[in-house]
């Protein structure tokens, strides 16, 4: 069976077999937003399509590119293990590679984390991570925050803070209890009773990229100890050297209880992700011979997925790609700034490293106020699109909205990404964000095309 050529012959075929048997509707978002393109290849940070197209990739597959795409260290070492033709998932018995990623993981990991869990998604790790804290703690209710974003599983989902993706699901999770982001008081109010078992949060939240302030994370680490609670961190999106930093946690010098990770772990080529815990946490959930499998799974531990772990950590390390992150993050936050004070709906710019949010908001000029207020009577998620549509269409870098209503549009680039690369980024955002701030202009003008398509394929 040749795939390569299997692929290559059907591509044009591509966008009517996924509304035929995958999802219709993701197909004519697309369409509709013009990012409808059959891509071929891809390569570091950048991607090609079908029509010869380079597109500088901002968005790395929501964070699943931190060492580029396809990386050609994690390819060799992944043909290597398919020419050795290894011994993969025994079941009974012990993989040897999954120790040593074990091993690597609990290096780089924070404090006192040494024992390690392999799951196969972000979600997958979350639900690993509850599990364990309720085991452990003998308590059932778990703290989360508003806005949150833990996976879409239906224990991830109940953690969710998320409205638009809870639809349709409830009733969830019992004894879940949402509190406000970056609000020690109303944290300290829902752990109070003392009768809950975990406090799971993202340290920079993925959904709008909110920071949180200098003394959150160190404040509710207190007061998890304070009500004998867990403390887990989401690192799904912001490990491996997003932020600037291996984990997130460490721009605080906070050691969570338990962390969950996945994306970036294994380069983009194998579905992992994995709960690194305390030791001390996981014998309380593995605590005898006939507990051994009190959580379990089928692919987990699979070679390949192992392997891709152990070289993509590699890469990040001797390619000093988390000094890089905080680097060239610095460079573009700065940069993006800038323009703050130049052009009035561009409000904010948040972020830490390559993980970085644009808050827009209302005008105060009298012209882009109306059109401020016809687009979000049009669509409340209108408006990030007026941007990431151009610097799609016009300047060939892909980028997303960050959230549901938010008015917030985020970059993720791959961490091997260059000045050069920040500049191109830079540049294509101050030619749109002209374009934005003239009324009426090319950007509201796509915009009312964008509207029009959506009304056409109703």
């Amino acid at each position: 069976m040749d795939i390569v050529s299997l692929v290559k012959n059907r591509l044009e075929e591509t966008y009517d077999l996924h509304r035929r048997y995958i999802n219709p509707q993701f197909v004519r978002v697309l369409e509709v937003i013009g990012f409808n393109r059959n891509y071929t290849s891809s390569k570091g940070a950048y991607l090609y399509d079908a029509d010869g197209r380079k597109v500088l990739d901002f968005l790395a597959g929501f964070g699943v590119f931190n060492i580029g795409r396809n990386h050609p260290l994690v390819a060799k070492v992944l043909h290597e293990m398919l020419d050795a033709d290894p011994p993969n998932m025994v079941q009974m018995d012990l993989g040897g590679i999954s120790g040593l990623l074990a091993e690597a993981l609990t290096a780089v990991a924070p404090g006192d984390l040494d024992a390690v869990f392999f799951t196969n998604s972000g979600a997958e790790s979350v639900e690993g991570a509850l599990k364990f804290a309720r085991q452990a703690t003998r308590r059932h209710k778990v703290v989360h925050c508003a806005h949150a974003f833990h996976g879409l599983t239906l224990g991830a989902l109940s953690v969710n803070g998320n409205r638009e993706f809870r639809d349709r699901n409830e009733p969830l999770l019992p004894g879940c209890i949402q509190v406000p982001f970056n609000d020690l008081d109303a944290l300290e109010q829902a752990l109070a009773g003392g009768d809950v078992a975990a406090f799971i949060f993202e340290p920079i939240q993925g959904k709008g990229v909110f920071v949180p302030d200098d003394d959150y994370l160190p404040g509710a680490r207190a007061l998890c100890d304070r009500f004998g609670t867990l403390m887990i961190a989401d690192e799904v999106q912001t490990g491996f050297g997003r932020t600037g930093k291996m984990f997130a946690v460490d721009h605080w010098n906070v050691v969570p209880d338990i962390m969950a990770v996945s994306k970036a772990l294994s380069g983009g080529f194998v579905p992992i992700g994995a709960v690194i815990t305390k030791r001390a946490i996981h014998a309380r959930v593995f605590d005898s011979m006939e507990r051994c499998f009190a959580h379990s799974n089928t692919f987990g531990q699979n070679d390949l997925a192992m392997a891709a772990g152990l070289a993509t950590l590699h890469v990040l390390q001797s390619e000093a790609l988390v000094e890089r992150a905080a680097e060239v993050g610095d460079y573009l936050l700065a940069g993006l700034r800038e323009k703050i004070g130049r052009y009035e709906m561009l409000h904010e710019v948040r972020g830490r490293g390559l993980m970085i949010g644009l808050q827009f908001g209302e005008p105060k000029s009298l012209s882009l106020k109306t059109g401020w207020k016809l687009v979000h009577k049009m669509n409340a998620d209108l408006f990030g699109q007026m941007i990431t549509m151009p610097l799609m269409e016009k300047h060939h870098i892909l980028s997303q909205v960050a959230g549901h209503g938010l008015d917030t549009v985020k970059i993720l680039p791959p961490l091997v990404i260059d000045r050069e690369e920040a500049d191109l980024f830079l540049n294509a955002m101050e030619d749109v964000l002209q374009d934005v701030h003239r009324f009426p202009g090319a950007a509201w003008s796509t915009t009312k095309k964008m509207a029009v398509r959506t009304l056409q394929s109703a």
